[in-house]
This record gives C-alpha cells, sequence and structure tokens, in this order.
C-alpha cells in the first residue's frame, strides 16, 4: 500500500506567500552568516538541516491523497491537490489508460473543487468513478461546472465519468480491496473510509468534530478506528479555536492523539490544515501533540506525522 499526499489544507486554498517565502530565506541566510558557512558545496545540507517550517511548507493546495493498493488506484477527495495528481498521473501513465476511484468525504467545496482541473478527466478511454455520501452526488458535480461556475462542463470531459451513491455505514469492494465507510460528524454529513489490503489498513477521517470523547459517545468511532495501520485524522484547529469555532465540524491534534491511543492506531497523521495556519504554527501544534503522547502514551506503540504535500507512506 502506498500513500501519498497531493492536498493538505482544509476550507480553502492557501498558497505561500512572498513575505512567507523571504522569512524562511532570511532564516537561513542568518543561520549561515552565525555560523560563518562558507562551503558551497554542502548548501543543500545546510538547508535541510534548518527546522522543518524553515526548509519546508505544508503546501496550500486542499485535500487530495492517493493510495495504491492491490493494483487499484484510489483517490482519497478531489481538492485542488488532484490538479498536479493528474498531471502525474498523465506523465506515468502516458501510453495506458487511467482507471481511478474517487473516495469522496463529502462534497464541499474544498474536497471536490479541483475535479475540472484533473487532466485524466478529459481524455477518452480514461475511466473515473466517484463515490460519496449524497444521494444528488452526480448532480452536485454537474452543477459545479455549469457555465456560470466553470466554462467546461462535466458532459464535455472525455474520460467515461460514473457515480457511485453509497451508504452512511457500508462496506464494498473493488478488485482486491475492501472499504468500508461511516459517519462522521460534519455539518451536511460526512464519510470516513477504512481501506483494507492484504492485511494492512488506512483509515481516511478528516471533517469531523469529537465534543464528547466518553467511552459510550466515541466506542462507535472506536471500534471503527481500531487497530488501523495508518490514521489520516483531520487537525485543523488548536484547542482554543476548536472551542471558538465550535459546531464548524473540525478536530485537533491533540483530540486526534486520544484517540489514537484508545483505538490502538499505529500510525497518526494530521491534515486538513487551516488556511490560516502558516508552517511555523503547524510545526508549533505538531510539537505540542508529540509532548503530549509522551505524557499520555506510556508504553502504547503510536507514531505522529504531520502531512505535507509530497509526504508519502508506503505499508
Amino acid at each position: 500500500m502506498r500513500i501519498h499526499f497531493w492536498g493538505v489544507r482544509g476550507s480553502i486554498a492557501a498558497p505561500l506567500t512572498n513575505s512567507a517565502l523571504m522569512s524562511k530565506i532570511e532564516s537561513v541566510l542568518r543561520k549561515a552568516v552565525e555560523v560563518g558557512f562558507s562551503d558551497m558545496s554542502r548548501v543543500a545540507e545546510f538547508v535541510k538541516d534548518m527546522p522543518w517550517h524553515i526548509h519546508r511548507t505544508a503546501g496550500g493546495d486542499t485535500s487530495c491523497v492517493e493510495l495504491e493498493a492491490g493494483g487499484v488506484l484510489l483517490i482519497l477527495d478531489a481538492g485542488t491537490g488532484i490538479r498536479p495528481l493528474g498531471l502525474e498521473l498523465m506523465r506515468r501513465c502516458s501510453r495506458n489508460s487511467i482507471n481511478a476511484h474517487v473516495l469522496l468525504s463529502h462534497t464541499h467545496w474544498d474536497h471536490i473543487c479541483g475535479f475540472p482541473f484533473f487532466a485524466p478527466a478529459y481524455v477518452p478511454g480514461n475511466s473515473i468513478t466517484l463515490y460519496g455520501p449524497q444521494s444528488m452526488l452526480e448532480h452536485r458535480f454537474r452543477l459545479q461546472q455549469e457555465s456560470q461556475f466553470f466554462p467546461v462542463s462535466l458532459a464535455a470531459m472525455g474520460a467515461d465519468i460514473q457515480f457511485m451513491p453509497l451508504e452512511k455505514q457500508g462496506r464494498f469492494n473493488i478488485g482486491e480491496v475492501e472499504i468500508e465507510t461511516f459517519p462522521l460528524d460534519h455539518p451536511g454529513g460526512c464519510l470516513a473510509y477504512r481501506v483494507s489490503h492484504n492485511g494492512t489498513a488506512l483509515l481516511y477521517a478528516t471533517d469531523s468534530e469529537y465534543q464528547d470523547l466518553t467511552q459510550s459517545a466515541m466506542q462507535p468511532y472506536l471500534d471503527f478506528f481500531r487497530g488501523a495501520d495508518v490514521l489520516i485524522f483531520d487537525a485543523q484547529y488548536t484547542t482554543l479555536e476548536s472551542i471558538e469555532k465550535q459546531d464548524w465540524g473540525h478536530s485537533t491534534a491533540l483530540v486526534g492523539v486520544e484517540i489514537a491511543l484508545r483505538a490502538g492506531v499505529k500510525n497518526l497523521v494530521f491534515t486538513h490544515h487551516d488556511p490560516t495556519s502558516d508552517d511555523q504554527k503547524l510545526w508549533e501544534m505538531f510539537q505540542a501533540s508529540k509532548r503530549y503522547l509522551e505524557i499520555q502514551g506510556g508504553d502504547r506503540q503510536l507514531t505522529l506525522h504531520m502531512a505535507y504535500e509530497g509526504f508519502e507512506m508506503k505499508l
């Protein structure tokens, strides 16, 4: 199972600004002057040794995760990150048709607005199946590409595009891959997906709020998350922000740690970063979550990861 993150922002795309880029450059130059750096052959190494929030960026594209398992191409959500994924698929599969299965958590804009820019959807011979929790799934995608919103209609796309509405809680297979769905607490509804293949399980649970963490309230979630190898989790807010924005349908990294520990998850990946959170804030939130894990984790084995564009895992 190969997992690649193409978009990790929530709510709206948030590209790196010029001022943020200049701040990163200035930080590197200040450090170079401070240590008297002069070995030009070690420039790349020197930059890489800088703190994560200086030499990297989480990126600005919204939710999209590529998953390859059992010879099946799965795409989790169609935010703006699906645009660069589409270009990569066109390069990678230049002589072969593309058969993609897009699992949509829900149809809020940040999770579907990249689809009109998904290059494989314009190529005859390609096959794209979109799965989602809404009975009006196809209508919503057609509406998004009506002329008042976008210049190219869904009907004008050349690929064979099919829609598969899903039950809130169900199970189905795509080839050798088993997929289970579970409803999450988010305005308008949202689905979590548990994707299993050859004894390995990945959970995609973005856009959800967990206001009641008592055992009885959490038991259905814990049962669904139980023993996952990877849990991709909505950690959009700080604890204070989650209080200020109650009922907005998002969670925090600390809640994610608590849930992952209780469910026996092996790897917890934080995603759906708030558009107002710059790389330094994201890094500070990640460090806080690691400190919380040290306090709460005991001898339980849990590894934390912060998603960024280009982050990849192999299971």
